[in-house]
């Protein structure tokens, strides 16, 4: 088993973002990496995210923000240098979303901040969240990464996202600033750097002596293709969705949008996106409705027999429509 640590130099996140998934590809099954990286100006969306409905993208482009796609799940997310970015990358034998977690919650009450884990994915400080997480797994190689919120200019989130007012109703609260908070407010002087060494201390302390490895370590031609995947158009915005029918639903797991083209009858293209934490829920309800004769009693039993929970309740509402 070996332990390593990586920090990036690169304030990119098209390059952040492609190494996190070059580590994914790359790792042993019985070692454990955790990487950290800075993105000074971009929005990040789940893997399964419309980017024209969650994005406000002529703001961004107006004000030089990057458009990053994660291959995990999960809703959207603006970073800057006041947000520093954690990712674990394991074989399934040494990974553990608990003590992975755990070690996090360790390096930040060794600051002498009060924190708990909450929900599905989030870190809490004070009841207010600092940190979100998301996951993935190729192979026996599994990653979970996630954010830490330091002293991050909070104002800028609503400017380039279009937060679903029914998401923030589900939670209870008026607006995304009150539901995060920056860990400043707890230590005034906190800064990534502060913050990396309570981290690497507390990696040592869980996990044993590690390797920190340098930016020259990386094979940079094995690099390339995944920067170059984030930096595409075709992978980042995908195509201008065009449809015929909208079916859209917030669910207590998140919200699904379909988008539906009909031609004689059936379903014959579909583009499905969803801020759910599970990566693979809209490529089965795509295959599960793709094909299928059009109407509510059809398409919710394509879903109904699906074993995904999710899934399932997807065609549950579809079977209540009048289509």
């Amino acid at each position: 088993m070996a332990n390593k640590l990586f920090v990036s130099p690169s304030p990119d996140g098209w390059r952040n973002l492609g190494v996190d998934e070059y580590f994914l590809d790359h790792m042993g099954a019985e070692d454990i990496l955790l990487y950290f990286y800075i993105n000074a100006n971009a929005v990040i969306i789940g893997c399964g995210q419309n980017p024209w409905a969650e994005c406000r993208l002529a703001a961004m482009e107006r004000d030089g923000v990057q458009l990053v796609r994660r291959i995990t799940g999960g809703g959207a997310v603006f970073h800057d240098a006041g947000n520093l970015n954690f990712s674990f990358i394991a074989g399934e034998k040494i990974y553990s979303v608990e003590r992975q977690l755990g070690m996090i919650l360790s390096a930040v009450r060794a600051l002498g901040i009060p924190c708990e884990f909450s929900g599905r994915n989030d870190l809490l400080a004070d009841g207010r969240k600092f940190s979100g997480n998301a996951f993935c797994a190729r192979g026996g190689v599994r990653q979970h990464h996630g954010t830490l919120l330091l002293n991050a200019d909070l104002s800028r989130l609503q400017n380039y996202l279009n937060v679903d007012p029914r998401k923030l109703q589900a939670k209870g609260t008026k607006s995304v600033r009150s539901r995060v908070c920056n860990l400043s407010e707890f230590v005034p002087d906190i800064d990534c750097a502060r913050m990396l060494e309570a981290l690497k201390a507390a990696f040592r302390a869980e996990y044993g002596p590690y390797e920190e490895l340098r930016a020259q370590d990386l094979d940079e031609a094995a690099v390339a293709p995944y920067v170059e995947k984030q930096a595409s158009e075709a992978w980042r915005l995908g195509r201008t969705p065009r449809f015929d029918l909208e079916i859209e639903n917030r669910f207590p797991w998140g919200n699904v949008q379909l988008l539906l083209t009909l031609r004689q009858s059936r379903v014959d293209a579909l583009d499905v996106y969803s801020d759910a934490i599970d990566a693979n829920l809209t490529g089965e309800i795509r295959r599960r409705l793709l094909g299928a004769p059009f109407g509510a009693a059809p398409m919710s039993r394509a879903l109904l027999e699906s074993q995904s929970p999710q899934v399932r309740e997807v065609g549950a509402f579809i079977a209540a429509q009048e289509l």
